[in-house]
């Protein structure tokens, strides 16, 4: 009887994806499968290759503005199965109780001091990438408001869909008196509020509270009284809502001094519970980029280079 020659296995959830163990590469960006100049694209942890032509069209990344360039040897976090009462593309939450935010350094604005989008880098602490996120403004905000400016801010997964969009409208970047405070709403996915991180006026110190999509007081952050990131780390300590426990962190990291001197480019760490809400934890990663935005971002405002609060 003759015998049939083996199938290779079909990679787990995809019909016709061949298993090749050994081969991995980030879900959903087009890689180079060894020896061919074929475009490629993989699910990170399963550990299998695709075949060039055989890709399906629900594979595909859609095409969206400020795409992130993936560089060699980019790990992505694997995708984690969908959730109940879970916001899409924010399963990933649920698994990490740390999050580290790398902004990406611009040569443009090294050389020539010309402001332009900010992109980061948000990782697990394995160093795994969870997100990309890109602001979204025009020229004319960008260098004549600086720090100040408003702007969207699109956070999309390892799959290029967007499923955090941060919003912050145009407020004034000094008060000193309780009137048009910075503000911050986090949607998730897109065009669904899922809360909001809220300045609070205080004489001396930099005050924000993380409320949910009903307005409701979640949390409390307080931050040093001079926000100034000087050979050492700044930390920003969240709250619960009286202030008598400390639940997280939001750190912005020292960087070294020639990194600090002629670069915006800012590290950040946060820390919350584990069993924090995911819409939480959104609204967390949302109070990151407000913070850097107010006090560690240069521009033409030397408070703000100074990270002196006011």
């Amino acid at each position: 009887m003759a015998m049939q020659a083996h199938k290779p296995d079909l990679a787990p959830g995809f019909s016709n994806i061949n298993h090749v163990p050994g081969y991995q590469v980030p879900y959903g960006y087009p890689q180079h499968a060894p020896g061919t100049s074929q475009g490629i694209a993989g699910a990170g942890s399963y550990g299998f290759q695709v075949q060039a032509m055989r890709i399906p069209a629900e594979l595909t990344v859609p095409p969206i503005q400020n795409q992130p360039i993936v560089k060699e040897g980019t790990i992505w976090m694997p995708i984690p199965p969908p959730l109940p009462n879970c916001p899409p593309g924010l399963e990933y939450l649920t698994q990490i109780d740390q999050i580290l935010i790398h902004q990406q350094i611009e040569l443009l604005e090294i050389l020539t001091g010309f402001e332009t989008n900010n992109k980061y880098e948000i990782k697990n602490t394995l160093g795994q990438r969870v997100y990309f996120a890109a602001e979204n403004t025009d020229c004319c905000t960008r260098n004549c408001c600086g720090p100040s400016r408003p702007f969207t801010m699109q956070i999309i997964d390892n799959l290029g869909h967007e499923v955090i969009t941060l919003q912050r409208p145009l407020r004034c970047s000094s008060c000193c008196f309780p009137c048009c405070l910075q503000e911050m709403e986090v949607q998730a996915p897109p065009g669904t509020p899922v809360g909001y991180v809220v300045q609070n006026w205080h004489a001396c110190l930099p005050k924000f509270t993380i409320q949910d999509e009903k307005r409701m007081d979640i949390l409390k952050i307080t931050g040093p009284c001079v926000a100034c990131s000087c050979c050492d780390d700044v930390n920003f300590k969240v709250k619960s809502v009286d202030e008598t426990a400390t639940v997280g962190r939001i750190s912005k990291q020292w960087t070294g001094f020639l990194k600090e001197a002629f670069t915006d480019a800012d590290n950040f760490g946060i820390t919350f519970p584990m069993d924090l809400d995911v819409k939480m934890k959104a609204v967390m990663i949302g109070a990151c980029f407000l913070i850097d935005f107010m006090f560690f971002e240069h521009g033409g405002d030397n408070q703000q280079r100074t990270g002196v609060w006011q």
